[in-house]
């Protein structure tokens, strides 16, 4: 294992692999010493970098978000028009459903730890708001709003559903939710 000094990428490191560890086997498990195995770091690494399981989880989370915020920004900063975005919020969910089955299961167990622990609520308000400023890009807050919701019950049906709803079934969703704004 390297050193601090020639492994200036270990703090990444440690953050990836809490995510896939996650993704694999939950938040129940995990702990420094298997974060640590899981990153091939130090353990004493763990503490370095950050003040304890919470933090390393909220960074990590964090990240999470980040990224999931930038799936949006990607599909809803391609529309210039009310009817590119409808199309942009349909991609949007598809994109999500069909992805990774990891995202989905990160998402699911930042919502449980979200459910039962303050500090996770206000982590995932923080990225439901980023959400919704860039559904505003195209859509009143209240229809924004309404939308994000959308885009979290139609993702979480379509990937746990054993017959997925199709696109159209999702644009026109989109359409009655958005046709008056």
């Amino acid at each position: 294992m390297a050193t601090g000094r020639t492994d200036p990428q270990r703090r990444e490191r440690i953050l990836a692999a809490t995510l896939d560890h996650i993704a694999d086997e939950g938040v129940v498990g995990v702990s420094h010493r298997r974060i640590a195995a899981r990153a091939e770091v130090p353990l004493g690494s763990m503490t370095y970098h950050f003040s304890g399981i919470d933090d390393l989880l909220r960074e990590a989370f964090t990240r999470f978000a980040d990224q999931i915020v930038a799936v949006f920004e990607q599909h809803l900063g391609r529309a210039s028009t009310a009817e590119e975005a409808r199309e942009a919020v349909t991609d949007l969910i598809h994109v999500l459903s069909e992805g990774p089955r990891r995202e989905l299961v990160l998402t699911q167990e930042l919502y449980t730890l979200a459910a039962r622990r303050d500090e996770y609520r206000e982590l995932t308000h923080a990225w439901m708001n980023r959400s919704r400023r860039l559904l505003e890009q195209h859509f009143d807050p209240d229809t924004a709003r309404r939308l994000d919701a959308l885009i979290e019950g139609l993702t979480l049906h379509r990937a746990l559903d054993t017959e997925p709803s199709s696109r159209e079934l999702t644009r026109q969703a989109v359409e009655r939710m958005t046709s008056g704004a």
